[in-house]
């Protein structure tokens, strides 16, 4: 069988030099990086998935930040409602012993003005501001809730009874708050309206049981409203321990996609650069080969 050779060996030896080469960047890049796909043309379903899996990431991102925002809200808003609790805890204590009767118009006019002490402090928790905003206005963060009428003792509610949400998941939003009016001048029991009660019951001896009666309403009222910022704190726990789960499993999704072993690409490297000297070599030695023309020289 005859035997053909190729006169033009050189676009064959550029042809093996530059798959050498690119053996060689390709395990260099790999063992730099740790990554086994560094670009489109390495694996396409591989870069189509590790797409969707950067965008689902980053919006686990975003998700956690409004979490954390609103986390921080809620928990001072919690913390605000414990304080009225105490508030209006000592209010009824004050009119249980005004209400037995064993206080003298002199004591009892003193405990009227630890009830406007009370009223005071009871303002003061319902303007509660968060980063600037107010917490209890509704969607009227920049107004001032709760505003008193010294004249009159009256307290008025200048906010609305609106909320806003916030999403904390794909498909899963939240409300981020209560509004005053649901929590302090509730027709079902109005915090305001029992302290000013309470107040002028005191300074006449009259109808202080009535008064006491309607902060123990006014009591329930906040404990109702405040299981909100309870199971809010829940909820924006659990979706907060999903998102961060989520991301550990798309961090590994893509390690498991694109990660090469450090040792194994170590290797190849040797490889491919053993075989890029011997490519190289194995080419230097045919061209310096003499050919049919210097015979016939």
């Amino acid at each position: 069988m005859p035997i053909r050779l190729d006169p033009n060996l050189l676009p064959d030896l550029l042809t093996a030099i530059q798959l050498s080469q690119q053996n060689l960047n390709t395990a260099t890049q790999q063992l730099a990086s740790g990554r086994s796909v560094n670009q489109l043309s390495d694996n396409p379903a591989a870069v189509a998935t590790l797409v969707g899996n950067h965008n689902q990431s980053r919006q686990d991102d975003q998700f956690l930040q409004n979490i954390g925002s609103l986390q921080t809200r809620l928990q001072v808003s919690d913390s605000t409602l414990s304080n009225v609790v105490t508030v209006l805890t000592r209010a009824i204590s004050i009119g249980t012993e005004g209400a037995n009767g064993t206080l003298s118009s002199a004591d009892r006019q003193a405990v009227a003005g630890e009830v406007q002490g009370l009223t005071s402090q009871l303002l003061s928790l319902a303007n509660t501001t968060y980063q600037g905003t107010y917490i209890f206005s509704g969607t009227a963060v920049t107004t001032q809730p709760f505003t008193l009428n010294t004249s009159t003792n009256a307290v008025t509610y200048n906010g609305n009874a609106n909320t806003t949400s916030v999403q904390i998941s794909s498909g899963n939003s939240i409300n981020t708050s209560v509004p005053g009016s649901q929590l302090f001048t509730n027709a079902a029991g109005s915090a305001f309206s029992a302290l000013q009660n309470l107040y002028s019951s005191l300074v006449s001896g009259n109808n202080i049981g009535q008064a006491v009666t309607q902060l123990n309403s006014a009591l329930a009222q906040v404990g109702v409203q405040r299981v909100f910022y309870g199971n809010a704190l829940n909820q924006i726990t659990l979706s907060q321990n999903f998102l961060n789960q989520d991301k550990i499993n798309l961090s590994a999704q893509e390690n498991t996609l694109v990660g090469v072993d450090p040792a194994k690409a170590a290797t190849n490297l040797v490889q491919a650069q053993i075989a890029d000297q011997a490519t190289l070599s194995a080419t230097g030695r045919i061209l310096s080969l003499p050919t049919l023309l210097d015979f016939l020289k």
